[in-house]
């Protein structure tokens, strides 16, 4: 591994302009004097500037184009004032990148051309060419120059949440597939993860140097997995990604939903940050992880539709629910639902500005 000085002087946290923001001190367990936030999925379907300027143009395809998913990367820091901007991709595109052939199906989700379910198809996986995250590195160059102090979150999909799309072909509910895989066939299931961790880790690396200041793991479907069986077939690809960019002074923050009994194993991947879902308290997510992890989460993204006093109740109680953590960064406990009503975010900023 090259060493931490081998991010660019310019990086925005090297030259001063996301060091000391609200977001990169929660991450290191330092409480800002305003508590953070931003939300998952805060740029996307909610924003009706987003809906006009996607009109006629693929979700890949907005991702692929540096111009796009810098404006969509920045929608959401403009409207909502929030306090990092995530950057607009896919949990697929890496793998688009690589050369498979997949694509995102309305309706759907993520479909692929063939699923990957023996070890020939695991050989017949392409490397993932350098040259092929240009417009990655373009459309982040662009972000950050925008940005300002603003920092921007990178992200990219856990290995095994990225394996199960494969091996499954499209969204699954029971993972049949990728369970008879992981219990039939070990070694061809292991070659797959590595597969995808080779290539999660360079996606990941790639928007770090380019100038993101911390980086967000998502493992989607990781709850799904029983405490062994994530330790077994989960845990050791997760690592490897965390790896690939251990050197690196950015945060690693690791998230999943329904994974209450997975938190300190995914903590203990390499995840400098917890997320946590909606279903967990940040004291129950504190008290598991020692006391001693900076949190993410946890407002419930179903309450975003609920009437104002309700809401406000309920983000009063995780900023007071967050005070059990070493720092607290604010966000949801998953995405924003694409029907939210924009100015709901908005005043929800607005109030954990406020009061926290």
């Amino acid at each position: 591994m090259t060493e931490a000085s081998s991010l660019p002087s310019s990086h925005p946290l090297l030259d001063g302009r996301t060091a000391q923001s609200a977001v990169v001190l929660a991450y290191q367990g330092v409480r800002p004097q305003t508590r953070p936030i931003w939300m998952m999925r805060q740029a996307g379907r909610s924003l009706p500037e987003y809906r006009a300027l996607r009109e006629g143009t693929a979700m890949l395809d907005s991702c692929l184009r540096p111009d796009m998913a810098a404006e969509i990367t920045l929608q959401p820091v403009r409207r909502h004032h929030v306090d990092a901007a995530i950057y607009f991709s896919d949990i697929v595109i890496p793998l688009k990148l690589a050369g498979v052939d997949v694509d995102i199906v309305a309706g759907v989700g993520p479909v692929m051309g063939a699923p990957v379910r023996s070890l020939s198809d695991v050989l017949a996986l392409p490397d993932l060419d350098p040259d092929s995250l240009q417009p990655i590195t373009e459309a982040i160059g662009i972000i950050i120059g925008e940005l300002g102090t603003t920092p921007l979150i990178g992200f990219a999909g856990a290995p095994f949440t990225l394996a199960s799309y494969l091996v499954e072909g499209r969204p699954s509910r029971e993972y049949l597939h990728t369970k008879a895989l992981m219990r039939d066939d070990p070694s061809t299931w292991h070659a797959l993860l590595a597969w995808t961790a080779t290539i999660t880790g360079e996606f990941l690396r790639a928007q770090a140097i380019a100038g993101a200041s911390a980086l967000q793991l998502f493992d989607s479907w990781a709850g799904a997995l029983t405490l062994d069986e994530y330790l077994e077939f989960a845990a050791p690809h997760s690592r490897a990604v965390m790896d690939a960019v251990s050197d690196l002074p950015v945060a690693r923050v690791h998230f999943g939903t329904r994974t209450e009994h997975l938190l300190v194993a995914m903590r203990d991947v390499g995840a400098t940050v917890m997320g946590v879902d909606q279903l967990t308290t940040l004291e129950r997510a504190n008290e598991l992880l020692g006391g001693t992890t900076p949190l993410q989460g946890n407002i419930d993204p179903e309450l975003l539709t609920a009437d104002w006093p309700e809401l406000q109740a309920h983000v009063r109680a995780v900023l007071k629910s967050g005070l059990a953590a070493p720092a607290h960064v604010v966000n949801l406990g998953h995405g924003v639902p694409p029907g939210t009503d924009p100015d709901v975010l908005t005043r929800m900023v607005e109030l954990v500005h406020e009061e926290g």
